[in-house]
């Protein structure tokens, strides 16, 4: 019986591939030049080999082989590494990947090329190879080199933006025509959905992992994992977004999850085996007469390629504040033309609109950059040497000035610089959330509701549903209680009519997402609309009814979203929750006899609300008030006590226009430096929640905690995860770990209502008093 030609062809690149890669292997050189080389071999340029007969089926592995190695890149990525990154992977990835496809579309554009084939010309050269620059980095032992963290941090950004052009090269590839509009809608459809995604992949994922991983063998999980991953393309092509994205976005969202290396250990034996046939499939196309004739091109390509790099990844990391010396070893180090280059090169081919003699011309440039980069990094130093002493002197003491790392924060104004990163993050989260519910309840909610109701029930419904879903979302991006506004608004009062505009930009941008439902179904006129969803924004950021689901949700996802940092505590034995003691602060202050906060009750004063500071202390003459109750008022000469975090203590000297004499003590130094006063001391103590407790299921702002034992909770955990002077509508749960803050007498019977009694010992063992 005659094998199929799929099995004889597997046989033939797969035996092919592991001799020409154990060659490689032995001679010190990448991998996938071997793959490529082996690739050229059985192709049909190479007759005096055996040579692949079905095509098609290649084609196909070879598609699934780029979707497995978007996966694997995702699952070595999560949204915590991007946080952390900072500013100069950021900065130096766009600054280089604009810069050098902008030269590539300029030396196309010389070289006679379509403007198809210019841009994705400009593309292709603009990716660096992460494999091999990690490669090089290991062999030359420099891997833990500031400039190499720097390079891999930029790689990361890459490949972010990497799957962005993809999106941008598929859309304009498929309508033929460069539409800036067109363009510019589907990159924000694709950043809504992106989020959305993600934050929905972040919240039930890891719950569902966690559930049934106790259940699943090694096969069970790589089964599912992979389902995820062609389940996330799916949804990616129905979308109208690339399988790329989808299967980044799949591993990117396993990565956040503590099981994220054992998922990346048992797909391993996959990713090796089809992309490895995607490699092997780069090299079939390789054509030796088509190398020949453009020989002139693929050097001066080369050329372009690591010249360009340079300098625009120079430029990078200057920009963002590195060193000279820094920024030049990283450019010289990011000169290898990368494996996404191959993709994007494929997806032009595939879609038509790329001539296919660019591929075989970018593979050889690919191929010459791998052998020159370290060669390059060796001599980098000797390149910083020589420009430094050719440049004009002014121009390296200008450089040396502006990436000093002796820059006083004076330059720019650091809460500025916080508050807009929040400003920022907030709307792109809380207004892509919001504008994505509205567009799918108005596409897909009202027309599954006509098909039971009429017309007008069916648009009313759709938009009281849209209401409800975005009102949840209202408040947190309004953050009324942020504490870099404060900060602001008590620093100057010019800073009063900036904060206020961007205020109102929040509030007319949420307006206009509500008022979308109002504007396609109702036919009424749109400064009428506009007001009614003011007047609803206004009610409901002022409102706190959505507070204690939305409160609920946020948790989940912030404690799914560091599972693997809460994880990595718990296994280091870090279970004691000192991040309590080190994170809050607690001054000190004697009431002036001008103070305007005298003789006010802390009720009016709002303190807490306002400024997110507790007054835990009081001390009028002999007399001592532990947690003073709202009715409480401070008098002159009062010595009072108040504790919050750093920004907040900071906002308080602000507030009573006071500055502060000495540092503020952290509360683990506050509580041990006290004295003993067993009548007035202030303990602290955990207590884990068992479920019985009269406080279990209840809001903060129940007040029962406060009312029955005249505590305060400073702090708890939920499945690990802390959070610091909760909100008054955090609900306490069974599990959680609450840490509270009261007399000794009252923390005691607050203890002992959990029943549990070597917590008790051991709250009363670590009482400090004051």
């Amino acid at each position: 019986m005659a094998l199929p030609d799929m099995i004889t062809d597997l046989a033939v690149m797969l035996l092919t591939a592991g001799f020409v890669t154990i060659l490689f292997k032995k001679i010190n050189q990448p991998l996938i030049l071997g793959y490529i080389l082996a690739g050229f071999l059985i192709s049909p340029y190479f007759p005096m080999f055996l040579n692949v007969e079905d095509i098609v089926s290649i084609d196909l592995w070879s598609e699934i082989g780029v979707i497995i190695l978007m996966f694997y890149i995702g699952l070595e990525f999560n949204l915590l590494k991007l946080a952390q990154m900072g500013g100069t992977a950021v900065t130096s990835a766009l600054v280089k990947i604009l810069g050098v496809i902008l030269t590539g579309i300029f030396v196309g554009h010389l070289l006679g090329l379509s403007a198809f084939n210019c841009i994705f010309l400009g593309c292709m050269l603009s990716i660096s190879s992460t494999a091999v620059i990690q490669k090089s980095f290991e062999e030359m032992g420099i891997k833990n080199e500031k400039y190499a963290q720097l390079v891999m941090g930029t790689l990361i950004m890459e490949d972010i933006l990497a799957i962005f052009m993809l999106v941008i090269l598929s859309t304009i590839s498929v309508s033929r025509n460069v539409s800036g509009s067109e363009l510019a809608v589907n990159l924000t459809l694709m950043l809504c959905y992106l989020v959305v995604w993600l934050i929905l992949g972040i919240y039930m994922l890891p719950a569902f992992l966690n559930r049934v991983i106790d259940l699943m063998t090694d096969e069970m999980l790589l089964i599912l994992s992979l389902g995820v991953c062609f389940g996330m393309v799916l949804i990616a092509n129905f979308l109208g977004f690339s399988s790329e994205l989808g299967a980044f976005l799949a591993g990117s969202l396993l990565a956040g999850t503590i099981h994220a290396e054992r998922i990346e250990q048992i797909t391993k034996g996959v990713k090796d085996m089809f992309v490895s046939i995607f490699f092997l499939s780069v090299g079939m196309m390789v054509d030796p007469a088509a190398i020949v004739t453009y020989a002139p091109m693929i050097v001066l390509i080369t050329l372009v390629a690591v010249i360009s790099k340079l300098i625009f990844a120079t430029m990078g990391m200057l920009l963002s504040g590195q060193t000279m010396a820094t920024a030049i070893k990283s450019g010289f180090s990011l000169a290898p033309i990368g494996e996404f280059s191959f993709i994007i090169a494929s997806l032009g081919v595939s879609l038509g609109v790329m001539d296919a003699y660019l591929y075989p011309i970018i593979v050889s440039a690919a191929v010459i950059t791998t052998f020159l980069t370290p060669f390059l990094i060796k001599h980098s130093d000797k390149s910083i040497a020589l420009l430094q002493r050719r440049l004009p002197a002014s121009l390296v003491t200008k450089i040396d000035q502006y990436t000093s790392s002796e820059q006083t924060e004076d330059a720019t104004d650091q809460d500025w610089n916080a508050y807009i990163r929040r400003y920022v993050s907030r709307i792109g989260i809380y207004g892509i959330i919001m504008l994505v519910v509205a567009i799918s309840c108005i596409e897909w909610l009202k027309p599954a509701l006509l098909e039971k109701t009429g017309e007008f029930p069916a648009e009313l419904l759709t938009t009281v549903g849209i209401f409800l879903i975005i009102a949840v979302f209202i408040r947190p991006m309004m953050d009324p209680h942020n504490n870099h506004y404060t900060c602001l608004w008590l620093k100057k009062k010019s800073n009063h009519l900036p904060l206020l505009v961007m205020t109102f930009l929040k509030l007319a941008l949420i307006s206009s997402i509500a008022m979308m439902p109002l504007y396609v179904f109702f036919d009424l006129p749109l400064w009428i609309l506009f007001i009614i969803c003011m007047v609803y924004v206004l009610i409901m950021a002022k409102s706190e009814f959505f507070s204690v689901p939305y409160l609920r949700l946020e948790t989940q996802f912030l404690r799914n979203l560091n599972e693997r940092i809460i994880e990595n505590a718990s296994k280091d034995g870090n279970t004691q929750h000192t991040w309590l003691h080190e994170e809050l602060h607690i001054i000190s202050m004697i009431a002036p006899h001008d103070a305007d906060y005298l003789g006010v009750p802390l009720a009016s004063l709002q303190w807490g609300k306002r400024f997110n500071v507790y007054i835990v202390k009081i001390r009028h003459g002999g007399k001592q008030t532990i947690l003073p109750g709202p009715k409480a008022v401070i008098l002159p000469n009062d010595k009072f006590y108040v504790l919050g975090d750093p920004k907040a203590i900071e906002n308080f000297y602000r507030l009573v226009k006071t500055k502060p004499p000495k540092p503020p003590r952290t509360l683990k130094a506050f509580m041990d430096s006290g004295y003993p006063d067993p009548d007035n001391a202030l303990a602290i103590c955990a207590i884990h929640v068992t479920g019985t407790e009269a406080y279990v299921n209840k809001p903060l702002r129940s007040g029962i905690i406060r009312s029955k034992w005249h505590c305060v909770v400073l702090g708890l955990q939920k499945d690990g995860y802390p959070i610091i002077m909760p909100d008054v509508n955090t609900v306490i749960r069974k599990d959680d770990l609450i840490w509270v803050m009261g007399s000794n007498t009252y923390v005691g019977a607050l203890v002992a209502e959990s029943s549990l009694q070597d917590v008790f010992e051991e709250a009363m063992e670590n009482t400090k008093t004051l």
